[in-house]
């Protein structure tokens, strides 16, 4: 068969099938799952959430799911994290009883990959808990993005495609003058992924910080490597809330004589008083992030760049569907469909 011909047979194989998918999403993020459709060409089904008088949820899947592949796409992202939990539960739970052939949730953001380990008395590893109860309310598959640890991976009893948005974030900062420039993790348990991050910019130098938390807010950080002749930083991370972290990565860098940095992470959770305490440090020039968390544009710092994930998201249910490798996208993807979100239809709701 030539080239020509076994892509003609993919496609066809792929437009025959799509008859069989289902996607849905919960209410955390649903301009996401909008565009994750609008790219994979399907329709995004209707579901319907309210809450009783007595305030228990009820959740309805707007179409049938017998025989079909379920998507459910929903992050764990503030507000109410707890309500967005229980209502992937109840979706999960729907196309699991209304006999799905498979179930996939798809959650761009694993808030709770965070609590991975026990490190005080009488404490949860909660990121091991969610992973039991989303296969016991009917997942048979999990996708998701940049789980806090290696370790958290391995909660999951069903088959779970952690992707990354190395390729995604690097993409960003192709193209520029990068002379002088250290990548820098704030963690030097993320140092790995900061090497590999700063290998697709062309091989730039790394340091990692030594951090100690105290608690939410309060940590410190000592910078581990090699910075003579750096004038300029990335300082990755996977995730922002607070800010903490960054802060004093950042002042260690001042301290060092680095004056032009770029923040850039994953999941721009950015809680609290975060965004304007990065806002008024001169020295950061920009703040890069993903949206696997919806920041409205109203929230939005003006060196802020929000890039979409959606693209890697569709290719990830894509080939899941159509049982084909999904290899490459665990390492750094190198099709870059799309920058920043398009017209953020998030913000015109807020």
């Amino acid at each position: 068969m030539t080239i020509q011909g076994a892509n003609a047979d993919v496609r066809q194989r792929e437009n025959a099938q799509w008859a069989d998918i289902r996607i849905f999403s919960g209410s955390a993020h649903p301009q996401l799952a909008r565009e994750i459709c609008d790219i994979l060409g399907v329709e995004l089904q209707p579901t319907v959430t309210r809450r009783f008088s007595n305030d228990n949820l009820f959740v309805h899947l707007g179409c049938s799911v017998r025989e079909k592949q379920v998507f459910i796409i929903q992050s764990f992202s503030p507000p109410a994290v707890s309500d967005h939990l229980l209502e992937l539960f109840m979706m999960l739970d729907i196309a699991r009883s209304a006999s799905a052939r498979r179930v996939h949730a798809v959650i761009p953001y694993y808030s709770y990959g965070r609590s991975d380990k026990k490190d005080a008395p009488r404490i949860s590893i909660t990121g091991r808990l969610i992973a039991d109860l989303l296969a016991t309310a009917g997942a048979t598959h999990v996708i998701t993005m940049s789980l806090h640890s290696p370790q958290v991976h391995g909660f999951f009893s069903v088959p779970t495609d952690e992707l990354t948005p190395r390729s995604i974030l690097a993409n960003h900062f192709k193209g520029r003058d990068l002379a002088s420039t250290v990548v820098v993790a704030p963690d030097i348990g993320h140092a790995k992924q900061a090497a590999e991050f700063a290998e697709l910019l062309g091989d730039l130098p790394v340091a990692a910080g030594n951090k100690t938390r105290f608690d939410d807010e309060r940590v410190e950080v000592e910078i581990i490597g090699d910075l003579r002749g750096c004038r300029k930083a990335i300082v990755i991370d996977d995730e922002i809330a607070t800010g903490s972290s960054v802060l004093e990565t950042v002042e260690q860098l001042r301290n060092r004589g680095i004056f032009g940095i770029s923040v850039a992470c994953t999941d721009g959770v950015f809680t609290g008083d975060a965004l304007p305490k990065l806002g008024a440090i001169s020295e950061i020039k920009e703040i890069v992030t993903t949206n696997t968390v919806p920041l409205p544009r109203k929230k939005r710092l003006p060196n802020m760049t929000v890039l979409s994930v959606a693209p890697l998201f569709a290719e990830a249910i894509r080939r899941n569907y159509l049982g084909q490798s999904l290899g490459d996208l665990f390492t750094a993807w190198k099709e870059v469909k799309r920058g920043p979100d398009p017209q953020d239809p998030v913000a015109q709701e807020d």
